[in-house]
């Protein structure tokens, strides 16, 4: 079954590390996940630091190394949460998106939603080919 990640883009707010003024939202995310759970599609979900605690490593060509500190400027290109979910079809994860509540009430956001790559319980060997052919149908645009 396919695997979809559900991405709660940061904002200034997420990055200053302040949440929310809204007391039922903590609440509202966690009967939503209870449900999803209850409908075995959750596979995993949380909220993430903001930028200022994480790190980027960086690859040049030749595949050497440099590593930087966060906070990282572009707080629209980050994340400020994940909801990992197993569903039947792009229209159920589609579904399960739209009912997803608003991660910071009181002021526009955004949730992006992308399927994962690969089966989970593959031999690697299965899970690489998958990949590649994955890979070749983005491609060719499919």
């Amino acid at each position: 079954m396919p695997r979809y990640m559900i991405q709660v883009r940061a904002t200034s707010m997420s990055e200053a590390g302040d949440f929310p003024d809204d007391p039922t939202l903590v609440p509202r995310m966690m009967a939503f996940h209870d449900e999803m759970a209850k409908a075995g599609v959750l596979l995993d979900g949380a909220g993430l630091q903001p930028s200022s605690q994480g790190f980027r490593v960086q690859y040049d060509a030749a595949g050497q190394t440099l590593v930087t500190d966060g906070p990282f400027a572009e707080t629209k290109e980050l994340i400020a949460g994940y909801t990992l979910i197993e569903v039947r079809s792009h229209d159920e994860a589609l579904a399960w998106a739209q009912r997803f509540p608003a991660p910071f009430p009181g002021q526009p956001c955004c949730i992006e939603v992308r399927p994962l790559m690969g089966g989970v319980d593959l031999p690697p060997e299965d899970a690489e080919r998958i990949i590649r052919e994955q890979l070749a149908a983005i491609k060719q645009g499919r």
